[in-house]
This record gives structure tokens, C-alpha cells and sequence, in this order.
């Protein structure tokens, strides 16, 4: 449902105001940090915009927008120094079961059914069904969910399942963990995957075109 307007929003030139803000929304979400303050941002663009003028001067405004980097920096490696340590207690524990073997890259695999078709090379061209998680249980990504197998090619994947891929034969349904290094690395994917984190995949690999 629709917000109900804090303004008029009646005329042509109200309703492309309004769209011009939500642009600027769009921007302070994508580029937003802890504490970020919505009312001094709608001050600084009345200021600039009616004036011409501002509050503050560069030589206040730089060393504070240091300071955030220097914070927003400091808790992104906090997070990663964790979820690195979470990954490699979950990768130890799990290396540990009688059911899973280890490549010599790291990436731990077991075997959940069996098929008996061809393997597929790098430069294949796959169709799968794949359900990923984080360690403890959450979902990320999921074709069995939206109902859909992928198609994809084998080396334009995150390494783990390059890897896994080249040793599975159709009709296979496998259990993958990749660590880090093999998924995202210290880089992570956007708001989804953060960094240094394993990932737990079941595949079935349904065919090679």
C-alpha cells in the first residue's frame, strides 16, 4: 500500500519534486551507514537548494566523513574475522563425518544419490536443481524453491561448483560445502553472502547440453 503524502502531491511539477526525492532515497539507501540522519539531509538540501549556503565548512564535513569510513571499514573486517572463524569451526565439524570426503582445494562433498549419465567438462553448459544455505540453516538461494532448474556453464560458477560439477555424472545428487575461498572469498556477493563465509549446497545435476 501506498504511503500516505507528508505534502501536496497535486500537480505535474509536485509529483516530478517528489520523484527527484525519491531518487536521492534510492542514493542514501544504497550508500547508507549506522546513524545516517534522514532530517539533516532534507536540511543540507533546503540550505544548498533556497541559500547557497551551508552549515558546515570542508574542513568540518571531510574529517568526519573519514572517521565514518574509517568505522563503516573497521566493522566490515570485525564481520568478516567472524564469519571466517564460524566457517572454518563449520568446516572442521563437518570434515568430520564418515560420509564426507575433501578435495585437496578444501571442498567437502558427499554423495546423496547416485546417477549414472556423463560428466560434464568446463566448458559445458549444465541443467540443475540447487538449494543453498549458510551454515546454520538459512537460505540464500534456492531453484527448488522458485521451482525452476538452472542452466548455467560449468566455469562461470564460483569455484566450488566448478569443481564439484567436473566429478559429478548426471542424475547425481550431491551435498557440497564450499569454504571461502571456493565461494565468495573476503569479497562476499552484495547484501546476500557476506564476506568470508561457507556455503552448503545440495545439487543434482539433471543434464549437460
Amino acid at each position: 500500500m501506498a504511503l500516505q503524502p507528508e505534502v501536496e502531491l497535486a500537480t505535474d511539477e509536485q509529483k516530478v519534486s517528489y520523484g527527484f526525492g525519491l531518487q536521492f532515497g534510492d542514493q542514501l539507501k544504497r550508500n547508507a551507514f549506522e546513524g545516517l540522519d534522514v532530517d539533516a539531509v532534507c536540511a543540507a538540501i533546503r540550505h544548498w537548494y533556497v541559500n547557497g549556503e551551508t552549515a558546515m565548512s570542508d574542513a568540518e564535513l571531510n574529517p568526519a566523513f573519514q572517521r565514518i569510513q574509517d568505522k563503516a571499514k573497521a566493522a566490515e573486517a570485525e564481520q568478516a574475522s567472524k564469519h571466517l572463524a564460524l566457517a572454518e569451526e563449520f568446516l572442521k565439524r563437518n570434515a568430520e563425518r564418515d560420509e564426507v570426503s575433501v578435495t585437496d582445494s578444501g571442498l567437502q562433498w558427499e554423495v546423496l544419490e547416485t546417477g549414472s549419465g556423463a560428466k560434464p567438462s568446463a566448458a559445458a553448459t549444465v541443467v540443475t536443481h540447487y538449494h543453498g544455505t549458510f551454515p546454520d540453516g538459512r537460505v540464500f538461494d534456492s531453484s527448488v524453491e522458485r521451482g525452476e532448474p538452472a542452466e548455467f556453464g560449468v566455469n562461470q560458477v564460483i569455484p566450488g561448483w566448478t569443481e564439484a560439477l567436473q566429478m559429478m555424472s548426471v542424475g547425481d545428487k550431491w551435498r557440497i560445502v564450499c569454504p571461502p575461498k571456493l565461494a565468495y572469498g573476503e569479497a562476499g556477493a552484495g547484501g546476500s553472502i557476506p564476506p568470508n563465509s561457507a556455503l552448503v549446497f545440495e545439487i543434482h545435476l539433471i543434464d549437460i547440453k
